[in-house]
């Protein structure tokens, strides 16, 4: 039987200085009157233009995110490479707006998918497709509403670079996973990515689309996506993750008078989820898994789905993974039971990143008990140190 809870295997690569500095961090964030101050600050200074990488790069940067640029991730890469703990490198900028600003994003993007050729401790590439055109034109097609000439000239553009960084995932042998977003931009991404897996899925899935699993309509979107496999005889690549946004999207919904996306309880997430890790592992001749999460009974549930269909532990189309900062107690211990295991290590500058390292505080803040067990392993594993020394 696998130790998830291994913390020696856990933090094999951790100095002592950094173990301590992770515990003051989540010691932090488990309150969430600091997480919410955290939240307001940063907007704040992010629409005034006020200085904060002082306070945030030793802090939430430094353990959440692996540098500014692609090459200052290879120290951390290459140190979780050591123990067969792969990396997705993901530039992560959120809200771009202007076109001269999205085009930059999208050569950095194609940067990345390209470096994801050249090193075996990166398997995927990774983008958001809201980086490579604004929001309203997401949402008015998604909704269907006409576009102005100068939306349609952006939703073309975005066409076109979704289609260009798929095309250099086939030119890099890796695969390219397409990040799930809000309900409001959806349902275009969901289009653009089927009409990408036609093109590009047929032998092998290049093209990943992401399931956000807190969504009650994702079950059966997934049945739709695995008969849409079968009628056109194509492999569908899906990352599973339990969702981002739920505050932000049963807010919207209640103020825009329509039915939440979201299930009614954390149960009935989790029970999605770990069906449709079944549904896909039953049927893994037509869909390819990357299982994205931090919650040890769906890890444990996908191994012994793998089990009962004989499937080896290093199944070459199925991936486990966890955010960078968390969980290492999951990651490095399936990774030395011989499971396919990769780290999200996020990139970019840190006014750029400051959005996902807020969400990050908030999701160990509101996760019941996730930062408790951070906590404690932490302590435990600077207990033990010491008694060796």
């Amino acid at each position: 039987m696998i130790d998830l809870n291994n913390i020696e295997v856990a933090f094999k690569i951790k100095s002592d200085k950094e173990l301590r500095n992770a515990k003051f961090l989540f010691s932090m964030i488990k309150h969430r009157f600091i997480v919410r101050t955290l939240g307001f600050m940063s907007n704040l200074a992010l629409k005034i233009k006020f200085p904060i990488s002082w306070i945030v790069k030793p802090t939430l940067y430094r353990h959440f995110v692996g540098g500014e640029t692609i090459e200052e991730c290879f120290p951390a890469m290459n140190r979780m490479a050591e123990e067969n703990v792969k990396s997705v490198l993901d530039f992560s900028i959120e809200a771009v707006e202007k076109e001269t600003e999205i085009d930059r994003t999208f050569q950095e993007l194609k940067r990345s998918v390209i470096n994801s050729g050249q090193h075996a401790a990166i398997p995927f590439s990774v983008f958001k497709p809201t980086a490579l055109t604004t929001d309203n034109v997401l949402k008015k097609v998604s909704f269907g509403e006409p576009l102005t000439a100068g939306e349609q000239l952006s939703y073309n553009n975005f066409l076109q670079r979704f289609d260009a960084l798929c095309a250099e995932a086939v030119k890099a042998g890796k695969p390219i996973m397409v990040d799930a977003e809000d309900y409001w931009f959806q349902k275009a991404i969901d289009d653009v990515t089927e009409d990408m897996m036609l093109k590009y899925n047929k032998e092998t899935a290049v093209v990943y689309a992401t399931l956000q699993m807190y969504r009650h309509d994702r079950l059966d979107y997934l049945r739709h996506l695995l008969e849409f496999s079968k009628q056109h005889n194509i492999i569908i690549g899906i990352k599973y993750v339990r969702g981002a946004y739920m505050e932000k999207e049963r807010a919207r919904a209640s103020a825009g008078g329509y039915p939440s996306p979201i299930y009614p309880t954390k149960n009935d997430c989790d029970n999605a989820f770990n069906e449709a890790l079944r549904i896909s592992v039953e049927n893994c001749d037509r869909i390819h898994v990357f299982c994205g999460t931090h919650n040890e009974e769906s890890i444990l549930a996908l191994m012994k789905y793998m089990s009962e269909k004989g499937l080896p532990n290093d199944c070459p189309t199925i991936y486990m993974a966890q955010l960078y900062g968390m969980s290492d107690n999951l990651s490095f211990n399936i990774a030395k039971a011989g499971y396919n295991v990769a780290k999200y290590l996020p990139y970019g500058k840190v006014r750029n990143v400051l959005p996902y390292l807020v969400r990050r505080a908030e999701e160990n803040s509101a996760i019941a008990g996730q930062t408790t067990r951070e906590l404690i392993m932490l302590r435990q594993e600077l207990k033990r140190r010491k008694s060796l020394k």
